[in-house]
């Protein structure tokens, strides 16, 4: 076994962790919610086509997709705070490249770019706060998540309000300061967390560990959740808008979303860590929360008026809450269930796992209300969320591995 963790840090060291996490939310949200609209009204270089639009959404995904398991496992290598400064460098560098969003080929590259620097900072952030926080797993990472889900909730809605003021050059520029204030934040703040001796690895032991169910589970979990989210950021406020509802307060149903999770997380990693709540519990009631907030949704689109948007609010909360109660337990348990000479990778890989999720929810409804409506969209995301909650770990027990 590994040696005991430190003593948690003082907030002035992980604040610029949590800075990072809202950062990769917000970058990857906040370009996506505008960028329909961008390729939709642009005649130039971009042109209109639905599949210039896919590709353009797909390159920060897919950067993610292949390079976080190797960025987490670097972060093990020489420790994650250089991960997350040159990370955020990379994020602010692309951002600028952006604001020349008029060219076609700059624009393809300012997001591939942005997703292969979020790919570095984002495992090494989660990395930085498992191994800073010492016992208190559950009150790091209920932390982290908050603003990690803040960026992804209120994303759409900041960058819409940039895009409107700016067009997409003033939200590309606007990321490039923020990545830059992260970066400069972490290098002077973040302690340095010194990299652990590793035994050495087979592919038959990383294949053993990847399929063990303290780190399937909460993976699951993750994208379950994840996917959740980017599909209700989505689809609520279309159903409120398609009701008559007006944009304020379609717009409204993602900012109770938005709270529910920032509000409820912190609590919910503080009572993990005192021990008022377990693990598999905890996941499985926030994935039930979830799916029961995905079915008020889609029940809003049988009624109209005030109703739906009654509906649409309630599903919200819901759905905020759920995610709100299995993020922290999630990223804790997987972090307890991690020798920490391997957490960058570990981290890293679940975050892949996270971005599926992310891409998939949102596809899935998409696909299914393309044939039969929103309503049987949200319905059988809600049926996939409900299946994940039986893969929730029963216990948190570290892994000597």
């Amino acid at each position: 076994m590994s040696s005991a963790r430190p003593a948690p840090p003082s907030t002035r060291a992980v604040a610029p962790l949590y800075a990072a996490g809202f950062t990769t939310a917000f970058g990857a949200h906040s370009v996506a919610a505008g960028l329909g609209a961008e390729v939709g009204a642009a005649r130039g270089d971009i042109g209109a086509g639905l599949l210039a639009l896919g590709v353009f959404l797909a390159l920060y995904d897919l950067a993610e997709v292949v390079l976080k398991p190797v960025f987490g496992s670097l972060a093990d290598r020489i420790g994650p705070r250089p991960v997350i400064v040159v990370g955020l460098l990379g994020f602010a560098v692309a951002s600028l490249v952006g604001i020349a969003s008029a060219n076609l080929v700059l624009l393809a590259v300012a997001r591939l770019g942005q997703g292969a620097a979020a790919s570095a900072f984002s495992p090494a952030s989660s990395a930085a706060v498992a191994r800073l926080a010492g016992a208190r797993t559950g009150r790091a990472f209920g932390r982290y998540g908050s603003w990690k889900s803040l960026g992804y909730a209120l994303g759409p809605l900041i960058g819409a309000g940039l895009i409107l003021a700016g067009g997409l050059p003033l939200l590309f520029g606007a990321l490039a300061v923020i990545a830059l204030v992260a970066a400069g934040w972490a290098a002077v703040a973040v302690p340095a967390i010194a990299p652990l001796r590793r035994p050495r690895y087979t592919l038959a032991d990383l294949a053993r560990q990847l399929v063990e169910r303290s780190f399937l589970g909460p993976t699951a979990v993750l994208a379950a959740s994840t996917g959740s989210l980017g599909a209700a950021v989505g689809f609520l406020p279309a159903i409120a808008a398609a009701a008559g509802l007006g944009t304020v307060v379609s717009l409204g149903a993602v900012t109770v979303l938005a709270l529910a999770s920032v509000l409820v997380q912190p609590g919910v990693g503080r009572a993990r860590d005192a021990g008022r709540i377990a693990d598999r519990p905890a996941m499985a009631g926030g994935l039930a929360l979830v799916a029961v907030g995905i079915v008020a949704g889609a029940l809003g689109v049988l009624v109209s008026g005030v109703a739906t948007g009654v509906l649409v609010y309630v599903a919200a909360a819901l759905i905020g809450t759920g995610i709100a109660v299995t993020t922290p337990v999630a990223f804790a348990h997987l972090a307890d269930a991690t020798p920490p000479e391997r957490m960058g990778r570990t981290m890293g890989t679940a975050e892949l796992g996270r971005e599926l999720g992310d891409a998939g929810g949102p596809l899935l409804v998409g696909a299914v209300a393309a044939g039969a409506g929103i309503g049987w969209g949200l319905g059988a995301l809600a049926v996939v969320v409900g299946a994940t909650a039986t893969a929730a770990p029963r216990s948190r027990s570290v892994a000597d591995s």
